[in-house]
């Protein structure tokens, strides 16, 4: 059975869990690093990085000693999607950061946190994306102002870039899980297959 880990250091992790659980995965949750990678290597098959507090996330990262493990099992090509919170993390650049607040950099594009506005103004929509129409949640959402040429838009919403994707990691700036949406959850599970086909036919 496919396995997939959500990071649970802080915010919206179950769910993440519960849309999961429904497409017939298995989750574990993710807070040290022995929680993703064991002796025979990598404990998962993928990685949700849910909404949240990025500053506070990022800080409990370090002081479980999880930062590191979780940047290069990312870089390394495990199939990632941030939401959120989970999109400011894995971003190569924070242009309005929290004092001493750092990203994995393993998404090359800058973002700004809760860009399009606070909590009261958040809302749920009707997002057309390239891989079909979703409804999402925006909840003081951060925005992606830079991306690299190797990322692909998703969708933009209100003239601003929402939603990327570079190789197998995709970033979120809204909350599918919230409304039950499983568009994203059941690309990250085809990039699982995928990878596994991959080093299949390799081996």
């Amino acid at each position: 059975m496919t396995t997939v880990g959500i990071l649970a250091l802080q915010g919206g992790v179950r769910e993440h869990e519960l849309v999961l659980e429904g497409l017939g995965v298995r989750v574990v949750q993710v807070r040290t690093p022995s929680d993703l990678v064991g002796p025979d290597g990598l404990r998962v098959d993928g990685l949700v990085l849910p909404g949240g507090e990025s500053s506070t996330i990022d800080r409990l990262l370090r002081m479980f000693g999880t930062f590191d493990p979780l940047r290069d099992a990312i870089a390394g090509g495990l199939p990632t999607l941030g939401t959120c919170a989970g999109l400011v993390l894995l971003a190569d650049e924070v242009l309005d950061p929290a004092p001493g607040q750092q990203s994995l950099r393993v998404l090359d594009v800058a973002v700004r946190r809760n860009a399009f506005g606070p909590q009261v103004d958040s809302a749920e929509v009707d997002l057309p994306t390239v891989d079909g129409p979703a409804k999402v949640a925006f909840i003081r959402a951060p925005m992606v102002t830079r991306q690299g040429v190797a990322v692909q838009v998703l969708a933009t919403h209100l003239g601003g870039v929402v939603a990327v994707r570079q190789g197998c990691v995709s970033g979120l700036a809204f909350h599918p899980e919230l409304t039950g949406e499983t568009l994203f959850h059941r690309r990250l599970l085809d990039d699982i297959d995928q990878r596994t086909a991959d080093a299949t036919t390799a081996a």
